[in-house]
C-alpha cells in the first residue's frame, strides 16, 4: 500500500516544528546544553528525573535511552530470566515481548478484551503456569488498563507486575498516574508520543529503592564509580538534550492530555452513525489520552485508501497480533492462550495457530488509526469525519 502519510493535509500527528513558540523555547534549551558540553546523564537528567517523579507522585523516575531498554532494565531489575514466563497481551507493539525475550524468557501471549483491545484478568489468569513469574500490561494507544483486578490476581499468585506506559504518559488510573500502580512503570519518549522527545527517551518509575537501585547500576555498565563494575549492566543511559526538551513538554503535558481527550470525545460524537467502531469510552477509574484514536472498519483497507485521497493520514496499530509476527509464530514455548474468550489452548501449542487469539486477531484484521492532536482543530475534525462519512455514501 502507498505511503498515505506522505501527501497528506490532515498528518496522523503534529511534532513539535508545527508550534513556532514551542520551537523556539525548544531550541534554546538544546542551545544551553551544547554550551555547557554535558551531553549524557548529569544535571539535566537528573533534574527531570526529579521533575518526572514528582509529576507521577513516585519515589524514582530512572532516565534511560529508550521505552525498549526501561522494559529490559525492569525485567532485569526483578530477576526474570531464562526459565521464567511473562505473560503480555497479543495486540502491543513488538517492544513488549522483545523485552521479555531480550532478557532470555518466554513471552506468554493472551487475548484482550473486546471492547477496550486491553489485556483483562480473566484472560491473564488463563495463562498463569507453573513457570510464569510477571504480569507485563500495556496501556495502549493512551487507554488505561482496569488495573485493581490485575493487582489482585499478582498479589495472590506472587507474581511481579510491569506497566507498560510507553503510550499513557499522565493517564490517571483513579486518583493514581499510570505506571505507578504495579512494581514498576515503563516509558517511552519517543518523538510522536504525548511526552516526545527528540529521538530516542525512556524512563522507569517506581517505589521500590532496591528495583530504582538496580535499573540505575544496569544502566550504565554495571558502576557507581568509574571502572568499578560491580554487575553486567549495559548502556541505556538518557542523554542530557533529551532530558532538557522532556523538562519543557513535562509543564505543557496536562494540557496536551485534556485536548487529546476534549479531541477524542468530538471525534467519536462525529463519528457515532458512522460506517466504523469508535473507541469505547473509558470505563469508571480508567481514563484515555489518546495517544492515538483507534477505530474498527470491515472494509478497513479500502477505508484507509478513501482516506488517503482525501488528504488525511492513518496508520494501523498493529497490523500483525505478536504472537503471529514471524519473529515468533511457530516457536518453541511460545503460544497464545485466549483466555479473555473462555478458552485456553494447550500451553506448548505453536504461536501461528489460528483463532487462539481471536479478538486480537480479529482487531488487526479491522483497526484503523485517525488522526488525532492536542492542536486538532474542528475544521479538521469535521474535515476527518466527513470523509468517513462519505465512505459510507459511496
Amino acid at each position: 500500500m502507498a505511503d498515505h502519510a506522505a501527501a497528506a493535509e490532515i498528518p496522523l500527528t503534529r511534532l513539535d516544528n508545527a508550534n513556532p513558540e514551542l520551537m523556539e523555547e525548544l531550541l534554546e534549551t538544546v542551545t544551553r546544553v551544547a554550551t555547557s558540553a554535558r551531553f549524557t546523564l548529569g544535571p539535566e537528567v537528573e533534574a527531570f528525573e526529579d521533575e518526572y517523579a514528582v509529576y507521577c507522585e513516585s519515589a524514582y523516575t530512572i532516565g534511560l535511552s529508550s521505552g525498549t531498554d526501561a522494559l529490559i532494565l525492569a525485567l532485569r531489575a526483578l530477576e526474570i530470566g531464562p526459565g521464567d514466563e511473562v505473560i503480555v497481551p497479543a495486540n502491543s507493539f513488538i517492544a513488549t515481548a522483545e523485552a521479555v525475550s531480550l532478557v532470555g524468557a518466554t513471552p506468554r501471549f493472551v487475548d484482550v478484551d473486546g471492547d477496550t483491545a486491553l489485556i483483562n484478568a480473566a484472560g491473564a489468569e488463563a495463562a498463569i503456569g507453573p513457570h510464569t513469574r510477571c504480569l507485563m500490561v500495556v496501556h495502549l494507544y493512551g487507554r488505561t488498563v482496569e488495573l485493581d483486578s490485575l493487582v489482585s490476581l499478582a498479589r495472590e499468585r506472587g507474581l511481579a507486575l510491569i506497566e507498560d506506559a510507553c503510550q499513557a504518559h499522565g493517564a490517571m488510573i483513579g486518583a493514581r498516574r499510570a505506571g505507578t500502580i504495579g512494581d514498576v512503570g515503563c516509558f517511552s519518549f519517543y518523538p510522536a508520543k504525548n511526552l516526545g522527545a527528540w529521538g530516542d527517551a525512556g524512563a522507569v518509575v517506581t517505589n521500590d529503592a532496591r528495583l530504582a537501585d538496580r535499573v540505575r547500576l544496569m544502566r550504565t555498565h554495571g558502576e557507581r564509580i568509574r571502572y568499578h563494575h560491580e554487575i553486567v549492566g549495559m548502556t541505556a543511559r538518557m542523554d542530557a538534550i533529551q532530558a532538557a526538551i522532556l523538562r519543557v513538554k513535562l509543564r505543557h503535558l496536562d494540557a496536551w492530555n485534556e485536548a487529546r481527550r476534549r479531541a477524542g470525545a468530538a471525534l467519536t460524537e462525529a463519528l457515532r452513525d458512522a460506517p466504523v467502531i469508535p473507541p469505547a469510552p473509558p470505563r469508571p477509574a480508567s481514563d484515555h489520552v489518546f495517544h492515538q484514536f483507534v477505530v474498527e472498519s470491515d472494509d478497513r483497507d479500502r477505508l484507509r485508501t478513501h482516506l488517503a485521497t482525501h488528504g488525511i493520514a492513518t496508520a494501523i496499530h498493529y497490523p500483525v497480533p505478536l504472537h503471529q509476527t514471524p519473529a515468533y509464530a511457530g516457536h518453541a514455548g511460545v503460544a497464545c492462550d485466549a483466555g479473555a474468550n473462555g478458552r485456553s489452548p494447550a500451553r506448548g501449542d505453536a504461536g501461528q495457530a489460528p483463532d487462539q487469539c481471536p479478538i486480537a486477531e480479529r482487531l488487526a484484521r479491522r483497526i484503523l488509526s485517525l488522526p488525532i492532536y492536542p492542536a486538532m482543530t474542528d475544521e479538521e475534525i469535521d474535515a476527518v469525519t466527513g470523509a468517513v462519512a462519505a465512505f459510507a455514501r459511496r
